[in-house]
Protein backbone atom coordinates (compact mmCIF):
# COMPACT_ATOMS: atom_id res chain seq x y z
CA UNK A 1 0.00 0.00 0.00
CA UNK A 2 1.48 3.67 -0.47
CA UNK A 3 1.17 4.59 2.43
CA UNK A 4 4.09 7.44 2.16
CA UNK A 5 1.97 8.43 0.05
CA UNK A 6 -0.54 9.34 2.19
CA UNK A 7 1.97 10.71 5.04
CA UNK A 8 3.42 13.03 2.71
CA UNK A 9 -0.49 14.15 1.37
CA UNK A 10 -1.24 14.63 4.88
CA UNK A 11 1.42 16.77 5.62
CA UNK A 12 1.02 18.98 2.36
CA UNK A 13 -2.89 19.33 3.17
CA UNK A 14 -2.00 20.73 6.08
CA UNK A 15 0.39 23.20 5.67
CA UNK A 16 -1.73 24.59 2.85
CA UNK A 17 -4.49 24.78 5.30
CA UNK A 18 -2.31 26.75 7.37
CA UNK A 19 -1.03 29.07 4.35
CA UNK A 20 -4.46 29.81 3.84
CA UNK A 21 -4.13 28.41 0.52
CA UNK A 22 -7.28 28.27 -1.74
CA UNK A 23 -6.22 26.17 -3.98
CA UNK A 24 -3.13 23.43 -4.10
CA UNK A 25 -2.06 20.05 -5.94
CA UNK A 26 -0.80 16.36 -5.09
CA UNK A 27 0.74 13.94 -6.96
CA UNK A 28 -1.77 11.77 -8.57
CA UNK A 29 -1.73 8.39 -7.59
CA UNK A 30 -4.74 5.90 -6.60
CA UNK A 31 -4.24 6.37 -2.77
CA UNK A 32 -3.94 10.24 -2.82
CA UNK A 33 -7.15 10.10 -4.83
CA UNK A 34 -9.18 7.79 -3.03
CA UNK A 35 -8.24 9.91 0.09
CA UNK A 36 -8.71 12.84 -1.39
CA UNK A 37 -12.16 12.07 -2.92
CA UNK A 38 -13.19 10.68 1.06
CA UNK A 39 -12.20 13.96 2.65
CA UNK A 40 -14.59 16.14 -0.10
CA UNK A 41 -17.25 13.51 0.77
CA UNK A 42 -16.59 14.65 4.47
CA UNK A 43 -16.92 17.94 3.55
CA UNK A 44 -13.25 19.05 3.96
CA UNK A 45 -12.24 20.07 0.06
CA UNK A 46 -14.55 22.12 -1.41
CA UNK A 47 -13.45 19.84 -5.01
CA UNK A 48 -10.92 17.32 -6.47
CA UNK A 49 -9.74 17.59 -9.85
CA UNK A 50 -7.36 15.87 -11.81
CA UNK A 51 -5.42 17.91 -14.13
CA UNK A 52 -1.48 18.63 -15.63
CA UNK A 53 1.16 20.77 -14.02
CA UNK A 54 -0.56 24.16 -14.33
CA UNK A 55 -3.83 24.28 -12.06
CA UNK A 56 -7.44 24.74 -13.61
CA UNK A 57 -9.46 27.98 -13.18
CA UNK A 58 -11.23 27.87 -9.82
CA UNK A 59 -14.19 29.98 -11.28
CA UNK A 60 -14.37 26.61 -14.02
CA UNK A 61 -13.58 23.80 -11.99
CA UNK A 62 -16.98 22.72 -11.88
CA UNK A 63 -16.74 22.41 -16.03
CA UNK A 64 -13.54 21.51 -16.32
CA UNK A 65 -12.73 19.32 -18.43
CA UNK A 66 -9.11 17.43 -17.94
CA UNK A 67 -6.94 16.65 -20.97
CA UNK A 68 -6.94 12.33 -21.63
CA UNK A 69 -4.87 10.07 -19.33
CA UNK A 70 -2.24 8.65 -21.90
CA UNK A 71 1.11 6.96 -20.58
CA UNK A 72 2.91 9.74 -22.60
CA UNK A 73 1.07 12.12 -19.59
CA UNK A 74 1.00 10.25 -16.74
CA UNK A 75 4.11 10.96 -15.21
CA UNK A 76 2.98 15.32 -15.05
CA UNK A 77 -0.79 14.92 -14.00
CA UNK A 78 -1.53 16.22 -10.31
CA UNK A 79 -4.90 16.26 -8.08
CA UNK A 80 -5.89 19.74 -8.27
CA UNK A 81 -7.81 20.23 -4.56
CA UNK A 82 -9.72 23.17 -3.24
CA UNK A 83 -9.67 23.91 0.72
CA UNK A 84 -12.31 24.86 2.54
CA UNK A 85 -12.74 27.97 4.78
CA UNK A 86 -15.38 28.55 7.23
CA UNK A 87 -16.81 32.58 6.83
CA UNK A 88 -14.32 34.96 8.87
CA UNK A 89 -15.73 37.82 11.03
CA UNK A 90 -14.48 41.28 10.58
CA UNK A 91 -14.08 40.93 6.82
CA UNK A 92 -10.87 38.77 6.69
CA UNK A 93 -10.55 35.09 5.47
CA UNK A 94 -11.75 32.59 7.98
CA UNK A 95 -10.74 29.54 9.72
CA UNK A 96 -10.03 26.71 7.76
CA UNK A 97 -12.29 23.30 7.91
CA UNK A 98 -9.08 21.21 7.73
CA UNK A 99 -7.39 22.48 10.63
CA UNK A 100 -5.27 19.38 11.20
CA UNK A 101 -4.48 16.30 9.71
CA UNK A 102 -2.25 13.73 11.01
CA UNK A 103 -1.54 10.24 9.87
CA UNK A 104 -1.71 7.26 11.96
CA UNK A 105 -0.46 4.36 9.95
CA UNK A 106 3.18 4.92 8.65
CA UNK A 107 5.09 2.57 6.04
CA UNK A 108 7.19 1.02 8.88
CA UNK A 109 3.94 1.09 11.51
CA UNK A 110 0.69 0.77 9.67
CA UNK A 111 -1.89 0.37 12.43
CA UNK A 112 -5.10 -1.55 11.42
CA UNK A 113 -8.79 -1.28 13.25
CA UNK A 114 -11.47 -3.47 13.56
CA UNK A 115 -15.02 -3.28 13.70
CA UNK A 116 -15.36 -2.82 17.28
CA UNK A 117 -12.50 -0.80 18.10
CA UNK A 118 -13.70 1.26 15.65
CA UNK A 119 -17.14 2.21 16.91
CA UNK A 120 -15.13 2.88 20.38
CA UNK A 121 -13.35 5.41 18.80
CA UNK A 122 -16.60 7.10 16.98
CA UNK A 123 -18.10 7.23 20.43
CA UNK A 124 -15.39 9.30 21.71
CA UNK A 125 -13.58 6.27 23.80
CA UNK A 126 -10.78 5.21 23.57
CA UNK A 127 -9.18 2.15 21.11
CA UNK A 128 -6.01 1.49 22.80
CA UNK A 129 -3.30 2.75 21.59
CA UNK A 130 -5.60 5.44 19.48
CA UNK A 131 -7.34 7.86 21.26
CA UNK A 132 -11.27 8.78 20.90
CA UNK A 133 -12.54 11.23 18.42
CA UNK A 134 -13.74 14.90 19.21
CA UNK A 135 -15.95 16.67 17.92
CA UNK A 136 -15.54 17.64 14.50
CA UNK A 137 -13.20 15.17 14.09
CA UNK A 138 -12.98 12.26 11.54
CA UNK A 139 -10.96 9.60 10.82
CA UNK A 140 -10.04 8.19 7.00
CA UNK A 141 -9.51 4.43 6.78
CA UNK A 142 -8.43 2.08 4.28
CA UNK A 143 -11.12 -0.74 3.53
CA UNK A 144 -11.85 -3.79 1.12
CA UNK A 145 -14.67 -1.35 0.08
CA UNK A 146 -12.31 1.77 -0.58
CA UNK A 147 -10.91 4.64 1.62
CA UNK A 148 -13.79 5.41 3.95
CA UNK A 149 -14.76 8.20 7.22
CA UNK A 150 -14.81 5.57 10.37
CA UNK A 151 -19.00 6.17 10.76
CA UNK A 152 -19.39 5.43 7.12
CA UNK A 153 -16.97 1.91 7.85
CA UNK A 154 -19.25 1.25 10.73
CA UNK A 155 -22.40 1.33 8.97
CA UNK A 156 -20.93 -1.07 6.12
CA UNK A 157 -19.66 -3.01 9.07
CA UNK A 158 -15.99 -3.04 8.14
CA UNK A 159 -12.71 -2.74 9.69
CA UNK A 160 -9.44 -1.33 8.10
CA UNK A 161 -6.18 0.21 8.13
CA UNK A 162 -6.36 3.24 10.09
CA UNK A 163 -5.12 6.66 7.25
CA UNK A 164 -5.31 9.34 9.32
CA UNK A 165 -7.19 11.77 11.69
CA UNK A 166 -8.69 15.16 10.30
CA UNK A 167 -9.71 17.77 12.36
CA UNK A 168 -11.19 20.93 12.33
Amino acid sequence: MGLINIVNMCSHLQNASRARLGLTSVPHTKYNLALALALHRAGFLSFVTRGGPYPPDPSSVATFEPEPLTTANVARQRLWVGLKYNPGSGGGGGEPVLRSMQPISTPKRPASADLRSLERLARGLDAHPHRGLNLGECIMLSTDRGTLEVREAIERKVGGTLLCRVGP
